[in-house]
């Protein structure tokens, strides 16, 4: 209910804003009257009854029947006779506009832990049942809506999946060439994903978009396990022309120790993200629990499933003609194999030239991690552009209106247009503050497949139409890509007064930070995320002059607080709800400063009684003394007569002044935020970098830099992505050590580490990629493929000189054996993680992001680490003693054709430690290499 004041009714009637407050307090009131006979009673009574007196009004007649003043002749004044009284909005200033069309916004954001996709689908089939009692013409739509992003990427990551399923099938039926071997791993893969399902669903883990890019990465891995048996199997089914039963228990006695070796190193090389804090710890535990997952299941399977599989699918097959692909293929293969085991053995001879080479590989590693440039996650085309409309302070709502009307009309008839399919325009409403002169708008764009640009490529062309729109100040900037860590995408920092300068100084040191970024090409759009200062009328109150008048000090502000601004009196009943009543002036008495000329308030000396002896000249009409055009208060002034009513410009100074609408603070310090983007071509650790330098050399002493929100997570991950690096190291180190009861071994394979990195950095500087979080994932990820490849060499090495074999032959004919697995797990993995690399629509960046990276540590680990593991097994082994042609004497030996676990240092994961060990098939070696039995522990 809205009370609207007529100033100049209330004068004639000689009223006070005052007494229409109390008449509307004392009437629109509900009175608790009592009952009548109830207990205690007197002796007798025999009937009760409850009292009801009058309750809150109900109708617009009984707030225009109120009586304001009632004379002792009969006649009332009542509060329509001095007011225009009608239902109106709780708040003003505020207008949403969908469009074009007028609208009232609800926005709804998830509690803790709530399912985005679920909550969505509640509320539009909640409200399209409310849609049936909705007025004639009134419809209702959701203009702005995150969730078709998530299910965008989720289907586009799911397309992946399928795409990385028949890429790893084909690379499989390549190089096993056998349908029956190949179907084989196929089936293995669903199995082992089906198990990650249930393994996320009992860690309470749904299936977003990060748990299935574990699941992407996760399908190159969980084959690995059974391509590693599988093509054991067929190697001696068809070099030994065994049968397929015997030839899969021959080869689990080989590889099993390798399987649990791999296993582990690739389950806790993701143990040190999963146990980060903050933002960055939970995006890391999702991909590092699904792969962690995704490996149990896969180990589980290759020690039961994939040889069940191999010993009643496979079938000698040994003299069938190949076709003429496989035969090419197998022609290619063995002229690589023949080159590589040359360059490998070359290798070997000159390994301290190579490790020379290698400690090159290592600096020049650290070199392009230091200028790999550094984010926090990618933007992402998620759908919606947002615009930010900015008014000259003390604009009003109209002028607000007609800018974004402009807004459309200009996005509607421009090249863009059919690219845009809706526009949501909070009016008065902003990121940056409440005010009347601010606004957005939630641009929503066509479907991904239904256009031809990215978000990311039409703000550009949005901030060049909208530029020439000349009332305003707008920005187009692209949403926050993780929800809740900042308004925007981009950077987000704070300008601190940490030496308790004050706000004028702030402004400054504001003002000479925006100059300076303005001529930095690396940032774009830096601009301070709060309103600006904006004109207010300062006013004073004469006390002095007031209580000379015979004013009411109390109802000088009454009037002034009551008149400008709407004051909640009480409420009132309606519709079945409880609804406020609001009083305030009406429009036409508010708009200037000539206000306080219509705003009355009587004297206490009236026509009867004593008259004011400090007069006003009637003259006076200037300001030259403060105040506003001065009113002669005497009764002996026919304007204010009989009630001797004093306008308020007499008594009330008025001087215009610039002021904050805001006063911020950051940790307890006066701030501004500062908020903007990278330039094209940088990344948002370079900006934050330039802007930090501007707050430490260009501005004065005091002053600082606090960075919040999505920067604020991007220099937390940066600051600890070393030591989660060296952490994921030294986790598979230990583990390998515990697993081999050795230190030479889990050192021959970590060496290997460096390659994938310098593979991944020169794929990311070359494709723009930054050191963000998804980097760091795939680093992770590399470190443990990579030591996958050293442990399939490394594993029959020393398998191969406990048979008694010397250095050069035990390395090399493991490299020769391992070549095929390694190469067909190492392409299998690639080529499923490729579809990441080419893939588009919603969620494209985080996708490329991380299959670029991963795709370049995985090429380069695996080619040069194909050259350089038997180098690094072979100088570890030299370091501890062994002889390049003899036969060591620092490893315990076993039976040649025993493949069961045997000590080395200390023992394959089949036991035996220093005491060896027995074989499947063949007697069990000595305990070490001296006569009696002993193992020299190294």
């Amino acid at each position: 209910m809205r009370i609207w004041l007529d100033p100049d009714k209330l004068q004639s009637y000689g009223l006070s804003t005052t007494q229409v407050l109390n008449a509307v307090t004392a009437q629109n009131a509900q009175f608790a009257a009592g009952s009548l006979g109830a207990d205690p009673a007197v002796r007798g009574q025999v009937f009760t009854a409850t009292v009801t007196g009058d309750s809150l009004f109900s109708s617009l007649k009984q707030f225009q029947d109120i009586i304001v003043v009632a004379n002792s002749n009969g006649t009332t004044v009542k509060l329509s006779d001095v007011a225009r009284i009608s239902f109106g909005s709780q708040t003003y200033g505020f207008a949403p506009v969908y469009n074009g069309k007028p609208a009232g916004g609800m926005a709804i954001f998830l509690l803790p832990g709530a399912n985005a996709l679920a909550v969505a689908k509640a509320v539009k089939a909640e409200m399209a049942v409310l849609a049936r009692d909705l007025p004639e013409g009134v419809v209702w739509s959701v203009p702005y809506d995150t969730t078709p992003f998530i299910t965008a990427s989720i289907v586009d990551v799911i397309r992946t999946l399928v795409e990385a399923i028949v890429l790893v099938f084909f690379v499989m039926l390549i190089f096993l060439q056998n349908l029956r071997a190949t179907i084989i791993p196929t089936l293995v893969i669903p199995v082992a994903l089906l198990g990650t399902f249930i393994g996320l669903s009992a860690l309470h883990y749904t299936l977003n978009q990060l748990t299935l890019f574990g699941m992407v990465l996760a399908i190159g891995i969980v084959v690995d396990d059974a391509i590693v048996v599988i093509e054991n199997v067929e190697r001696i089914m068809t070099e030994e022309h065994m049968e397929p039963r015997e030839a899969t228990r021959k080869a689990m006695g080989q590889i099993t120790g390798a399987i649990i070796a791999i296993t582990v190193v690739l389950s806790a090389v993701f143990v040190p993200s999963a146990l980060q804090p903050g933002a960055t710890g939970i995006i890391y535990a999702q991909f590092a629990l699904t792969i962690a997952v995704s490996m149990g299941f896969s180990a589980f399977l290759a020690l039961s499933f994939t040889p069940s599989l191999c010993a009643a699918i496979l079938r000698p097959e040994h003299e069938t003609k190949k076709g003429a692909v496989y035969r090419w293929f197998n022609s290619s293969f063995d002229w690589t194999t023949k080159k590589y085991l040359g360059h490998a053995g070359r290798a070997v001879n000159h390994a301290p030239r190579w490790m020379i080479v290698f400690v090159l590989v290592v600096v020049l590693t650290g070199f392009l991690y230091t200028k790999l440039p550094t984010s926090f996650v990618p933007d992402e085309d998620q759908g919606f552009v947002l615009a930010l409309v900015n008014l000259p302070p003390g604009s009003t709502l109209q002028r607000t209106d007609h800018v974004m009307a402009e807004v459309r009309d200009k996005l509607a008839n421009s090249a863009i247009g059919k690219e845009i399919v809706g526009i949501f325009q909070p009016e008065g409403f902003s990121f940056v503050g409440t005010s009347e002169n601010v606004g957005m708008s939630f641009i929503k764009l066509a479907d991904w497949d239904k256009r031809h640009d990215t978000a990311m490529t039409l703000i550009p062309k949005i901030n060049g139409i909208l530029h020439s729109i000349p009332d305003a100040q707008i920005f187009a900037v692209n949403l926050p890509t993780i929800r809740g860590l900042s308004q925007f995408g981009g950077i987000d920092m704070y300008l601190q007064a940490r030496a308790g300068q004050s706000r004028v100084e702030l402004g400054e040191a504001t003002r000479t930070l925006l100059g300076s970024a303005t001529k930095s090409p690396v940032l774009f759009g830096i601009r301070p995320n709060s309103l600006p200062n904006s004109p207010q009328l300062d006013i004073v109150v004469d006390r002095t002059q007031a209580e000379a008048m015979g004013l009411s000090l109390s109802d000088v502000y009454n009037t002034i607080g009551t008149e400008l601004a709407p004051f909640y009196i009480n409420q009132f009943t309606y519709g079945g709800r409880v609804k406020r009543v609001f009083i305030q002036a009406d429009a036409p008495y508010r708009m200037g400063i000539d206000a306080f000329q219509h705003l009355y308030t009587p004297s206490l000396f009236t026509n009867g009684g004593s008259t004011v002896t400090t007069q006003l000249s009637s003259n006076s009409a200037t300001t030259a003394n403060g105040f506003a055009t001065p009113v002669d208060p005497s009764p002996a002034n026919a304007s204010i007569a009989p009630y001797n009513m004093v306008p308020l410009a007499s008594v009330v100074r008025t001087r215009w002044s610039f002021g904050p609408t805001v006063l911020p603070r950051y940790n307890g310090y006066s701030a501004i935020e500062i908020v903007g983007n990278s330039a094209s071509g940088y990344s948002t650790g370079q900006a934050i970098d330039v802007l930090q330098n501007i707050v430490n050399q260009e501005l004065p002493t005091g002053f600082a830099a606090d960075w919040t929100g999505q920067s604020f997570q991007e220099l937390l991950s940066g600051s600890s992505a070393i030591t989660l690096l060296i952490l994921s190291i030294v986790v598979v180190f230990l583990c390998l050590a515990a697993l081999y009861e050795s230190w030479s071994i889990p050192a021959a394979v970590l060496l290997v580490v460096p390659l994938g990195m310098l593979g991944m950095l020169a794929f990311c500087l070359s494709f723009g990629v930054p050191n963000d979080i998804y980097f760091k994932i795939g680093l992770v990820t590399v470190i443990g493929l990579a030591a996958k490849n050293a442990i399939l060499i490394v594993e029959f090495a020393v398998e191969g000189q406990q048979r008694g074999m010397t250095l050069r032959d035990a390395v090399l004919t493991a490299a020769r054996l391992r070549l095929r697995p390694i190469l067909m797990t190492s392409m299998a993995f690639i080529l499923g993680v490729f579809p990441l690399v080419v893939s588009s629509g919603a969620g494209a960046a985080s996708r490329h992001e991380i299959g670029t990276g991963v795709i370049g540590g995985m090429l380069f680990a695996t080619f040069f680490g194909l050259l350089l593991i038997p180098v690094f097994y072979v100088v570890v082994r030299r370091l501890l003693g062994d002889k390049l042609d003899e036969v060591s004497h620092k490893m315990p030996h076993h039976g040649q054709d025993g493949e069961g676990g045997g000590g080395h240092d200390g023992g394959t994961p089949g036991g035996g430690g220093d005491h060896g060990g027995g074989g499947a098939s063949g007697g069990g070696g000595g305990g070490g290499a001296s006569p009696a039995g002993q193992g020299t522990p190294v």
